[in-house]
C-alpha cells in the first residue's frame, strides 16, 4: 500500500495513536479580532465547525466573513485525543483539519456560512484537496444540534443539483454531529494573519450556491 493510500484510510480506534491528556495551549485572543479563541463565549453567540482542505485558508475566509466573531484551526473527528499537527498528518489519528466559527445569528444565519463552505472547496474530492491528500483534508460539516444537520443536509442536496448541472461528481461531504474540538498549534491559529503570503490551498468549484434550488 502506498503512502497516500495508507493516509486516504481511516484508522480503527485500536490502530489510532494514544494522544495525551494535556490539552493544547493556544492565545487568549484571535490574532486578527482580538476577541477570545476559547469558550465560553457570549450568550448570545453561535458555533459552527467546517472542514474544507487546509485549516489556514479557511479560518481566513472565515474571519473575513461579515457576523463571525471569532475563529479557530482545529482538529475533529478522530480518535486520538490531543493531537499534535505531526500526528494528524500522519493518517493514524482520524482526525480532519476544521474551523471552529463562532458567529452572531443576528448578523450572518447558519445557512450562509454554508453557503462560504460550499463555495470555497471543492466537496466532490474525498480524503483530499486538490494537491493536499489524506484523511485530515476531507469534506466535512460538524453539527451542534439537529437544527444545523438538518440544513446542513438540505444544503448538501442543494449544492449536489447545482454541482451535477456543471458536470461535477457526486459530493462526499462528512456531515455528522460534532465530537470533540481539539485547538490546533498555536502557530497554526490565523496563520494567514501573521503570514499573509503563506500557503493557502483554498479553492472552490466556480459553481454558486443557489438556496432553494432543488435535487
Amino acid at each position: 500500500m502506498g503512502l497516500f493510500s495508507k493516509k486516504s484510510v481511516m484508522p480503527s480506534a485500536a490502530e489510532a495513536l494514544p494522544g495525551r491528556s494535556q490539552a493544547m495551549p493556544v492565545p487568549a485572543s484571535h490574532f486578527v479580532t482580538a476577541e477570545p479563541l476559547q469558550p465560553p463565549f457570549a450568550a448570545h453567540l453561535q458555533q459552527a465547525v467546517f472542514g474544507m482542505g487546509c485549516f489556514w485558508g479557511a479560518e481566513r475566509r472565515f474571519w473575513e466573513t461579515a457576523g463571525v466573531v471569532t475563529t479557530a484551526a482545529g482538529y475533529i473527528g478522530g480518535h486520538t485525543p490531543n493531537p499534535t499537527y505531526e500526528e494528524v498528518c500522519s493518517g493514524m489519528t482520524g482526525h480532519n483539519e476544521v474551523v471552529l466559527v463562532v458567529f452572531d445569528p443576528e448578523i450572518i444565519r447558519y445557512t450562509d456560512l454554508l453557503a462560504v463552505f460550499w463555495e470555497s472547496h471543492n466537496p466532490t474530492q474525498g480524503m483530499r484537496q486538490g494537491n493536499d491528500m489524506g484523511t485530515q483534508y476531507r469534506s466535512g460539516i460538524y453539527t451542534f444540534n439537529a437544527d444545523q444537520l438538518a440544513a446542513a443536509k438540505d444544503s448538501e442536496a442543494t449544492f449536489q443539483a447545482s454541482l451535477k448541472a456543471s458536470g461535477f461528481g457526486q459530493i462526499t461531504t462528512e456531515i455528522v454531529p460534532a465530537s470533540t474540538f481539539y485547538y490546533a498549534e498555536h502557530y497554526h491559529q490565523q496563520y494567514l494573519a501573521k503570514v499573509p503570503n503563506g500557503y493557502c490551498g483554498l479553492g472552490g468549484t466556480g459553481v454558486c450556491y443557489k438556496a432553494g434550488a432543488t435535487a
